[in-house]
């Protein structure tokens, strides 16, 4: 998707996000759709969150209205919903420090040390930084984001390439089937012969020309400046097996982790923010939805995340400008009068 980026100036927005997965971006259209100055802020280099760093071609079924839908399709249709009202979107970037301003608006700061100023804040995290687990293999920090991978941002790096990818869950095996039509050829390496997938994606993935590997790991990787090819050993025979590869992606799971959320003196359990019916936490100002959310009832699902962002930001709006009705009325009506607006 083409990312348009809004003003990025040190202006006060009325509603900051941060998080631009799926719940972050329909909270950025509602927010806009409110007539409030939004910015989405979200440390990974594209919008989507887990719909487009997890498993960007698997299917979701329970968005209303889609009998099924691509998630990278979501995540690009979610997007281009956000961005009619111009949000500003600061990619790349983690939240670090919170602080409050004398007229009780908020201070965001990144670790890169840009400051972001803001009316209400929504935190629309899912469950937190996703960092990936780390292969132990001598070799791999030599060739990490050169010819190892851990996370897919590009696909052409991918193109005409000996792929090895390393793992057995849907992730692996989404980008596996995905790649072929892109890599040279590709192997797939797992450590058990049971798979943690999608019954449909481990068919498709036994019914190709992917070459599959169980009971088999790592043990070493080739090359100088460029990747050479690597060792593989069954862990069961202990047989060991040259393969000519040039490129891995390995995705054996993420850690989910809410960083400097933590110290922010937010109410939590476990690793979960609590909120209550208006999706407010314990800190003024701050509102929550989605994943990362906990409350008594709570479901952790895409449908109830994108209820939990509008119920947010409709409460920041009212806490905003108490004119503004907390029942924005119904989007027919709304959008009809911004087009209105718009024209005149």
């Amino acid at each position: 998707m083409q990312l348009k980026r809004g003003n990025l100036s040190d202006q006060v927005y009325d509603i900051t996000i941060v998080g631009a997965g799926p719940v972050g971006l329909f909270a950025a259209y509602y927010s806009g759709l409110r007539d409030l100055t939004t910015k989405i802020i979200d440390h990974l280099p594209q919008v989507g969150g887990q719909l487009t760093t997890l498993y960007p071609q698997k299917y979701i079924y329970d968005v209303a209205g889609f009998t099924k839908i691509q998630a990278s399709e979501l995540a690009e249709n979610l997007y281009e919903q956000a961005k009619q009202y111009n949000p500003a979107f600061c990619l790349n970037q983690r939240v670090h420090r919170l602080s409050y301003l004398d007229d009780g608006s908020l201070k965001v700061t990144a670790e890169s040390g840009e400051v972001h100023l803001t009316k209400k804040l929504i935190i629309t995290a899912g469950a937190g930084v996703f960092s990936p687990k780390k292969l132990e293999v001598p070799g791999v920090e030599k060739f990490l984001d050169r010819d190892f991978y851990y996370l897919v941002t590009d696909v052409e790096k991918f193109r005409k390439k000996k792929l090895l990818v390393i793992g057995g869950g849907d992730t692996a095996l989404d980008w596996a089937i995905y790649l072929k039509e892109v890599a040279r050829r590709v192997t797939l390496i797992h450590r058990s012969n049971k798979f943690v997938a999608a019954p449909s994606s481990i068919k498709q993935l036994l019914s190709s020309k992917i070459e599959v590997l169980t009971f088999t790991e790592l043990k070493e990787i080739k090359g100088n400046s460029h990747l050479e090819g690597v060792v593989v050993i069954n862990n069961t025979t202990k047989e060991e097996k040259e393969l000519e590869i040039d490129s891995i992606l390995c995705c054996i799971g993420f850690t989910p982790n809410l960083g400097p959320l933590k110290e922010w003196g937010l109410e939590l359990a476990a690793s979960s923010i609590k909120v209550n019916q208006r999706m407010e936490t314990n800190l003024s100002g701050i509102y929550a939805a989605g994943d990362v959310t906990t409350y008594d009832g709570k479901l952790r699902l895409i449908c109830t995340g994108f209820s939990e962002a509008a119920i947010a930001v409709n409460h920041a709006a009212h806490a905003i400008n108490p004119e503004l009705r907390i029942f924005p009325g119904y989007s027919t009506n709304l959008a009809e009068k911004k087009t209105q607006q718009l024209v005149d």
